[in-house]
């Protein structure tokens, strides 16, 4: 199980780098600024650790029940509440906003059929998730399959 994580945790990482080296090689042919301009530097947040995430919405639909939970500590490990399982994964924030979640171990509870596919939903958007901000006190994760909007737990 360690060396399956240890081997996803990789493969994330390796794709980050080459995303910013593909990237880095667009900007390249780029015109460099002219004398004078400065360059807009976009301020770099961090993303907030050892902070317990409460889920708000998906879509905008907002979560009814048992809402889903999580927390990233500095080791970037992530275990949270799905509204019936408990998992845990590593999730990494990466440059420019950018967010990385590995594959989820999960418990094998079975709750009722509109719970599982609120969890479902909230699992794939969470997994999927490619870019994160803090907008208003919460915490926004955007991705392919939706966003994501956390407030903090007590």
């Amino acid at each position: 199980m360690t060396a399956l994580r240890i081997a996803a945790a990789l493969l994330i990482t390796l794709a980050a780098t080459a995303a910013e080296a593909q990237r880095g090689r667009r900007d390249e042919g780029q015109q460099p600024p002219s004398q004078g301009a400065q360059p807009v530097m976009k301020e770099q947040k961090i993303f907030p650790t050892k902070v317990p995430w409460v889920a708000v919405s998906l879509n905008g639909k907002p979560f009814s029940g048992e809402r889903p939970t999580f927390i990233l500590d500095e080791q970037f490990r992530m275990r949270g509440f799905g509204g019936c399982n408990t998992f845990s994964t590593t999730a990494y924030p990466l440059r420019e906003q950018r967010f990385a979640v590995g594959p989820f171990a999960l418990t094998k509870k079975s709750c009722d059929k509109a719970v599982m596919q609120a969890e479902q939903a909230f699992l794939v958007a969470l997994r999927t998730s490619l870019q994160w901000d803090t907008v208003g006190g919460q915490l926004v994760l955007k991705g392919q399959n939706g966003e994501l909007r956390f407030e903090r737990s007590i």
